[in-house]
Parts: structure tokens; sequence; C-alpha cells
């Protein structure tokens, strides 16, 4: 029996110290070669330093099972098997982040006339209320609903595009036009030519994709002007615009890219999402190493949009959000995520963008795996990954260069 209980122990001991080990190998690295970049000295920049940085609630109000709408209630947990709680809330805002984007599909939760079905913005509305309860920023948007029958951004969809847009922007600044600026909305999420060979790239020289930018251009400025003639506190809120596919490069070329005429001063913010190196943060066997060190390449990559961004529109004073990033597993490739993770928010953090990473709660399987928040436990499996974005998150983290 002594013997037993010896090996046990042992057994235990010998698994405690292969934990530690492993606990120890992955580390977060300690960034020397990135500084703060100046920014301008104004209210928007204050107010995105403020931001800092922010967690998505990926793959549950955005869920489109459009084949069943007996309850529409019950999309929300339709891709992620669970629904949100207030804890997980507090989760995340015990984590540090201090900003939650809110995506969301309106498409199957309206009726023929764009009217929202009331239950589900209840909901909705339940579950920004949580996050302002604890002084976060919420963003809210409209996700995917790219379809004709609801916005589809080229000119033989646009009238019903616009009409979409309009008309469910005016719910949602109706119902949310007295909560104060910590409320920010987002027009579009990824406004592109879906299923076309120019989805995910913008062409400047293909007479479509100029087509459909100019579109995107028009129903920006709808949305600007539906926010704006509600009332309320939205008379000055923050609303974030997106350029074609929320792409870094098609923000930056500004031929194609405009922003709204608006009647509020420097309250605009520029959308966009940045999935790079893609090979590495996205792509499927892909790569599943990230080392700036070895390979200057994969940080260049980051740093050259990233500075693009800078130069077009943050040192100029007008405020962008980076509103999607993340790295999936690859083959227990914690480590490199804890890398990739720390270049990417300094880099960020250190022109003042903010960074909201996307989540979807998915550890195993086949599908997107960007898990970071386990939903059923609204525990962090893997806290390196959020202590590596913890340490460089906001614009005061970086030093100043000499």
């Amino acid at each position: 029996m002594f013997k037993k209980a010896l090996s046990i122990l042992l057994l235990i001991s010998l698994l405690l110290s292969a934990a530690c080990a492993w606990g120890e190998e992955v580390t977060i690295p300690n960034i020397r070669t990135i500084y703060r970049q100046e920014v301008p000295d104004n209210e928007a920049m204050a107010f995105v330093k403020d931001m800092k940085i922010g967690w998505n609630l990926g793959n549950t109000f955005d869920a489109t099972n459009d084949y069943n709408r007996g309850d529409d209630l019950k999309i929300e947990s339709s891709w992620v098997g669970v629904k949100t709680t207030e804890e997980m809330i507090e989760a995340v805002h015990q984590a540090g982040f201090n900003t939650l984007r809110l995506p969301v599909s309106w498409h199957n939760h309206v009726d023929e006339s764009f009217t929202i079905n009331t239950p589900w913005l209840d909901r909705v509305q339940q579950v920004v209320d949580w996050a302002m309860a604890r002084d976060m920023y919420v963003i809210l948007n409209t996700h995917h609903d790219v379809y004709a029958k609801y916005y589809y951004p080229d000119e033989k969809n646009y009238e019903t595009a616009e009409k979409y847009i309009t008309t469910i922007w005016a719910q949602l600044a109706e119902r949310f036009q007295d909560y104060d600026q910590h409320l920010i909305f987002e027009g579009m999420n990824e406004p592109r030519p879906v299923g076309t060979s120019q989805e995910w790239w913008f062409n400047q020289d293909d007479p479509y994709c100029q087509e459909v930018a100019g579109c995107i251009n028009k129903l920006n400025q709808a949305f600007v002007d539906t926010v704006r003639a509600s009332g309320g506190k939205n008379a000055d809120r923050y609303l974030m615009v997106t350029p074609y596919c929320a792409s870094p490069e098609a923000a930056t070329n500004l031929n194609w890219f405009k922003l709204p005429q608006d009647a509020a001063d420097n309250r605009l913010i520029v959308s966009v999402h940045a999935y790079r190196p893609y090979d590495f943060a996205l792509e499927m066997p892909g790569v599943d190493s990230y080392d700036p060190v070895k390979n200057a390449g994969q940080l260049s990559e980051i740093i050259t949009f990233m500075s693009s961004l800078y130069k077009t529109y943050v040192a100029n004073g007008i405020p962008v959000v980076l509103g999607e990033y993340g790295a999936m597993e690859k083959n227990g490739n914690l480590q490199d995520r804890a890398t990739f993770y720390a270049y990417y928010v300094a880099t960020a953090s250190s022109r003042n963008i903010p960074c909201v990473v996307w989540d979807n709660h998915v550890f195993k399987g086949n599908g997107e795996r960007f898990g970071l928040l386990d939903r059923k436990t609204c525990t962090w499996p893997n806290q390196i990954l959020v202590d590596a974005m913890m340490k460089y998150a906001g614009y005061e983290t970086l030093p100043a260069k000499k």
C-alpha cells in the first residue's frame, strides 16, 4: 500500500515538474526595438489611447444560421455552443481588456422591412450594458450581412444596400441614443463583393473594384448621416468607417477610400483588420513558427502596413482601430503565438492604434482555432497569450525613442 501511495506521489511530482518546466519554456519576449511614435495632442488621440486593447465576442451574435430561424435567439450559441454570460464579460474585463467589440449579424433577425426583432435587440443591449457597467468601451457593428437581399456594395444592389444600412442604423441609433461615448458604432464589418475573385483583393485598376469602393464610400456616408440625424448623444458619437474588405491597403489608398463628410469634428475612426503574416496567422496548414529575430520579414510585414496607417491617419490626428487580428493554434505553437502577440500589439501600440483580438472559442477540432477565453469556465487556458498582449497594450507601455 505504501509503495503504491509513493508511486502515485512520485507520478504527481513528475507531472507537476513537467508542467512547471513547460510553463517556463513559454516566455514573453522583451522587446527593445519598438518605440513610441509621435502622435498629435487632440481629443480623438486621447480617446483611442483610453481604449487601449480589446477583445472580440466572435462567432456569437454574428452567427448566421439562416436555415433555421424558428427561435432566432438560439443563433447566438449556434457556432460556439454556449450563450454569453455576465461572468464572461467580467472575465474579459478582469484580464485587462478595456474594449469589447460586439459583432452582430442583423439580417437573420429582421422582417421584410428590415425591422429588427425586439427580443434580439434586447439581448444585444443586455451584453452592451454588461460591458458598459464595467466602464469598458463597446464597438457595435453590422457583421455578416453582405448579401444582395441586404447590403451588397455594387451599383446593381446599391439601392437595397443603402436602405438596409440606413434602416438598421436608424433603429440602433434610436435604441442607444442616450449611451455615452464609451459606445462606438461601426457601420460595416468587411464590405466587399462576396463570391467574386475581387472579394479580398482591391485592385485599383479594376473597374468593378472601383465601383465597389465607390459604393462603400457612399454607404459609409449614409451610415454617418443616419446616426448624426438621430439625436441624443449620437450627435458627436465616435463612428468607425471601413474600407474595401477592411484592408489596410484599401484604407490608405486615398484615391478610392474617402472619409465621409461629418457634422461632428474629428469623430470618425478608420476601421481595419489584418491577420498578418497570413501564412502564420490564418492560413491552414500554413506556417506554425513566428520568430521575428530569425525571420525579419515576419515583423517587417506588420510594420509596413501599420506605418502606412500611421502616416496616412494617426500622424494627421485621425484615429485608427485595428478591429480584428489574431493567430490560430497550429501544432501546439504556443511560444510562437506569444511572440507574435507581443510584437503585433507593441507595433500597434507604438502608433496609438488599439488592437481588438479575435476570439471564437474554438480550441480544438477543424475550426479556426483562435480560442483565448474558455467561455464554459470563464478561464484563460493559455494565459501567456493574454499576458503577452497586456505587456505591450497601450501607447504609454512603449518607451520614447531617445
